[in-house]
């Protein structure tokens, strides 16, 4: 994006240059490729001086950026010492195990915020970031001890944190009454309306893509068709599937979504310290855009631009359908309804934590020669959602869930079938036909 001239360098600034295709050549090892060992190295050069991973971050509201480690050290400690001895704190505690585990997650993302890594993107605040990742790591633990228990001791727990929880929940069947008649879209229009809306709006600002999100908006509906024998919520009407889901609340979540992606994009990012900001009118303004993007970058997947391209959308596509089926089996086997606050909670942390998420593996793809591993919130949010479906998967063997028919089966053996189908007669025959050339050629030359 452009910036001005008087405006402070970022650390993301290049974040197209980042993106783009390396081509400078690999470093030769040691010291002008001589290399260097440990006890002869002179430690006045350069290249024995080791860089901190932390950035220099965005002080253009300065206080924002002051290292405060040791005074929230002491404020920290201050407010356990005041919990753990003050006796009306523990009267009006009923449950003292509660009250420390709440006090463990607080001085574990407290130390998330001053010391974990940052992340790729400066705004609020790296350290909103940290913490974030922080609670992904949590919930990851959680579900790692939550893995090794029966449903049964699972649900109980679920009591602990909620003692409403526990109570076996109704079969909801949304496909009753078919019949396309005002009344009937009447009654299906809810809040569950306003919530497709706005999962989708979220899903084009992480994916930032119109054919990406919309191939994933149809797969969601196939999918909800391929589960419906196991999940009696996904057994909807047809209109239901596709005109109020597809065409209407998913688009309206899209549409809207792509057009802030659009807004973000053209957008002029002029970022003026907070000392050069006169007036209180000024500064206040100065200090609410600290919540916008400091700067924006725009996805291209590509997927049929290459082989590794067409696999990083299947991945995409894979990971996004598979956090949205946990979400549904999770509530069905650990009985909770749809807008329970743990449901609502969980649905909000995977945003949050996928927009910093899909950055890094976007920026991992498009520039693998350059970064060697996957960013740490790509990570942790694949571990995240690989473990909770084999808790899924574990839990469900207790229950008497249905086989999947037949014309699943035939559908689901079909849509693999050209998901190999495509690449190999995009990308293999190709190759093959270059690689035989070259062997021809190769046999040419040895009889001559």
């Amino acid at each position: 994006m452009p910036h001005s001239d008087d405006e402070p360098a970022s650390p993301h600034d290049d974040s197209d240059v980042l993106l783009s295709p390396h081509t400078d050549p690999e470093p030769i090892p040691g010291l002008h490729g001589t290399p260097v060992r440990w006890y002869d190295a002179d430690r006045t050069e350069p290249y024995t001086r080791i860089v901190p991973f932390a950035e220099q971050n965005d002080t253009s509201v300065e206080f924002f950026f002051k290292p405060i480690t040791l005074t929230a050290l002491a404020f920290g400690l201050t407010a356990l010492a005041y919990v753990a001895t003050s006796s009306d704190v523990l009267e009006e505690g009923s449950d003292k195990k509660r009250l420390g585990i709440y006090a463990t997650t607080a001085a574990f993302l407290l130390f998330s915020m001053l010391q974990f890594r940052d992340g790729p993107f400066i705004r609020p605040h790296p350290a909103f970031w940290r913490i974030v990742l922080g609670i992904n790591l949590l919930y990851e633990l959680a579900l790692v001890f939550l893995l090794f228990q029966d449903l049964g001791s699972a649900r109980t727990m679920m009591t602990l944190l909620d003692p409403a929880l526990g109570v076996p929940l109704p079969e909801k069947n949304y496909a009753e009454d078919c019949s396309l008649t005002p009344s009937t879209i009447w009654n299906a229009l809810d809040i569950f309306c306003v919530a497709h809306a706005l999962g989708w709006f979220g899903k084009a600002m992480i994916l930032r893509d119109y054919w990406v999100c919309w191939i994933l908006s149809v797969l969601f509906e196939l999918a909800e068709y391929s589960l419906q024998h196991q999940l009696p919520n996904f057994n909807e009407c047809w209109w239901d599937h596709w005109i109020l889901d597809v065409l209407v609340c998913n688009w309206l979540g899209l549409y809207l979504g792509m057009m802030t992606c659009s807004y973000f994009e053209v957008k002029q990012y002029t970022w003026r310290g907070f000392r050069q900001s006169r007036g209180i009118r000024q500064k206040t303004s100065r200090v609410f855009r600290q919540l916008t993007p400091h700067d924006w970058t725009t996805f291209h997947w590509e997927g049929t631009a290459s082989f590794k391209n067409y696999l990083s959308i299947v991945i995409i596509l894979v990971l996004f359908l598979m956090a949205e089926m946990n979400a549904f089996y999770l509530k069905a086997l650990l009985w909770m309804e749809p807008d329970h606050p743990f449901v609502v909670a969980r649905l909000a942390g995977v945003f949050i934590c996928a927009l910093p998420a899909v950055r890094e593996f976007y920026q991992y793809i498009n520039d693998s020669r350059k970064l060697k591993r996957m960013g740490q919130h790509s990570w942790l949010l694949l571990a995240t959602i690989l473990t909770e479906l084999l808790m899924i998967v574990k839990w469900s063997r207790d229950l008497s869930f249905d086989p999947f028919p037949a014309r699943v089966v035939w559908g689901n053996a079909a849509g693999a079938f050209l998901l190999v189908l495509y690449p190999t007669l995009k990308f293999g025959l190709p190759q093959l036909r270059k690689y035989l050339r070259k062997a021809g050629r190769d046999r040419e030359r040895k009889h001559q």
